[in-house]
């Protein structure tokens, strides 16, 4: 028999080789942790499809936000709940707003964390779409200056970078012009690309209250068919001012990722989004699966894909597992 001389294994034996050869590695400074926030005060309402995630009020931020910086993590994405919603979402850019003073309670008391602002109208709209409605549909153009007013009521609370959500073509320029002329060149722009019109957003839409009272999201969000119009999306925002691309969801979309890490030369982000989260919650308490054990070959998968930066529900447990096996 010929000798063996090529044996992978050997490099397989103990958990201190494969650490020491292991090609892609998490680190709590990948995530970015989403938080939801709601008018009044003492609030910390649990989301029951989401486990241990909850909706807080401004007044219970600044705690929430000393323990994850204290875990490492190093920035949030916030998104509100509105006292009103009105057909506008006239309260997205309201300074007194959840999020706008979410932003200022954060930076007051823990200012070395990045606070992100989610900038959509979903949330704030009485029909639950992402922008202003005409015939029944969103209408592009009218929505940019909606967006853009948000984004710099975010930017003038304080907020480090804007994220837009909303899936409206143009809105990146639009978003980037208004922050220039009001003076806050500054501020990143970290765009949603990438947005697939997904059946993984049902417990966020019970987080953040922006279910579509009629129809559905598939006349702007991405058809989950399609990859060449994920690069054409990319290609535009980055054109339009982009700073970070974004990929959401994330697992059922890693060959996005991927395709999009080969071909432009951006920090990228994915949102291991809330569907993705409940499903292994869900498994991990029947006992089905190893929660843990899948938590992390998820997030290792999102990163090998070639996402630099992973917003995940899963960041706070995730860096206490590493930090424990440190």
């Amino acid at each position: 028999m010929a000798l063996q001389t090529s044996r992978p294994r050997r490099l397989r034996k103990t958990e201190t080789l494969r650490r020491l050869v292991r090609e892609t590695t998490l680190s709590a400074n990948d995530f970015v942790l989403p938080l939801f926030i709601v008018y009044g005060t003492n609030i910390k309402k649990p989301i029951a499809s989401m486990p241990g995630h909850f909706q807080i009020s401004v007044d219970k931020v600044a705690d929430e936000c000393k323990e994850i910086l204290e875990l490492g993590i190093p920035a949030v994405i916030l998104f509100g709940i509105p006292e009103t919603k009105d057909n506008l979402g006239t309260s997205a850019s309201d300074p007194k707003g959840p999020v706008q003073l979410a932003i200022k309670e954060i930076k007051k008391h823990v200012p070395e964390l990045l606070v992100i602002t989610d900038v959509c109208m979903c949330e704030y709209t009485s029909h639950g779409h992402c922008g202003v409605i005409r015939n029944n549909d969103v209408d592009n153009d009218s929505t940019l200056e909606l967006l853009s007013d948000e984004a710099v009521s975010h930017a003038e609370a304080g907020a480090d970078m804007v994220a837009p959500s909303d899936m409206m073509d143009g809105r990146v320029r639009a978003i980037r012009h208004k922050l220039d002329s009001r003076g806050f060149r500054e501020i990143p722009i970290m765009s949603y690309a990438a947005k697939y019109a997904s059946a993984y957003y049902g417990p966020f839409r019970d987080a953040a209250e922006s279910t579509p009272q009629f129809g559905d999201r598939r006349s702007y969000q991405m058809d989950p068919g399609n990859t060449d119009e994920a690069l054409r999306e990319v290609a535009l925002d980055v054109a339009e001012g982009a700073d970070i691309i974004m990929v959401k969801p994330a697992l059922p979309y890693l060959d996005i990722i991927r395709r999009i890490k080969d071909n432009f030369n951006l920090p990228i982000a994915a949102y291991n989004v809330s569907g993705e989260f409940s499903m292994i919650k869900a498994a991990a308490e029947k006992g089905w699966i190893d929660g843990d054990r899948v938590m992390m070959e998820t997030l290792t998968s999102i990163k090998r894909a070639g996402a630099g930066i992973i917003i995940t529900y899963f960041a706070k447990e995730a860096a206490r597992l590493l930090r424990s096996t440190k």
